[in-house]
């Protein structure tokens, strides 16, 4: 028996491993499970992790860890205060600080950080973990991101949430299953206290199930959109950054 394949079984079987990703392609399409970076290069592996990541763990939670492992001080990414309005705002107590809510909701908004923090809320003990490779674990207090956007109405045609920082333009987005997941957070609180400065506050996202580069510090801006063709998420990451 000849074991060797003939160029004819060669290009059969290419045929057939070709209209079988072409076919898992067409299903991932239709169920909506293409992540904004589908396109280029390393748009096919970005969509198959986003995919599997959505089919498997859609409503997987984050492992919470007791009280007694929070990371000892001092804390990795600690940041200064990003620019002299945000010092003003500092000064203040940040009683001007601002949550503008807009975009594809029924009630667009502008929450103070009291209002915020009047909202029902909840703390998690969380592994915050970067790509850069430092982690540590630290309890989070704050609202669900889902009890403000159930406030201002989202149309049901949404997909994303735009999250925007005063740090230097930063902006990022999160997919609705990840926007209305419990462990996601406007947080305002840490190990028992305020959100300090150095790691966000007054107001922080903070996105449990993916690298730390979601949880960005700072924010003052949510926009509901149901697409994302005109946003860069930017800076070399990938946009679905699950884990």
């Amino acid at each position: 028996m000849n074991n060797k394949l003939s160029r004819r079984q060669l290009i059969t079987s290419g045929l057939a491993a070709t209209a079988g990703v072409s076919g898992l392609g067409v299903a991932v399409a239709h169920n909506g499970l293409m992540p904004p970076d589908h396109r280029g290069f390393f748009g096919p592996g970005e969509t198959m992790t986003y995919a599997a990541q959505r089919v498997l763990t859609s409503h997987s939670m984050a492992r919470e860890f007791p009280r007694s492992e929070i990371s000892q001080r001092p804390f990795a990414n600690d940041t200064d205060a990003p620019t002299d309005e945000f010092k003003q705002l500092q000064t203040g107590g940040f009683a001007d600080w601002r949550l503008t809510v807009d975009g594809m909701v029924a009630r667009p908004t502008s929450l103070s950080v009291a209002q915020i923090k009047g909202m029902p809320s909840r703390s998690q003990v969380t592994h915050l973990a970067c790509e850069e490779g430092w982690s540590y674990i630290a309890e989070w207090m704050g609202t669900p991101l889902s009890q403000i956007l159930e406030a201002v109405g989202v149309h049901p045609e949404a997909k994303y949430v735009v999250y925007s920082s005063i740090q230097n333009g930063w902006r990022t987005s999160v997919d609705m299953a990840d926007a209305l997941h419990p462990q996601t957070l406007v947080a305002h609180g840490m190990n028992g206290g305020e959100l300090p400065v150095s790691h966000g506050g007054p107001l922080r996202l903070r996105v449990p199930r993916q690298l730390g580069y979601k949880s960005i510090k700072f924010i003052n801006h949510l926009t509901v959109v149901d697409h994302l063709n005109a946003y860069s998420h930017g800076r070399g990451y990938s946009w679905y950054a699950g884990i």
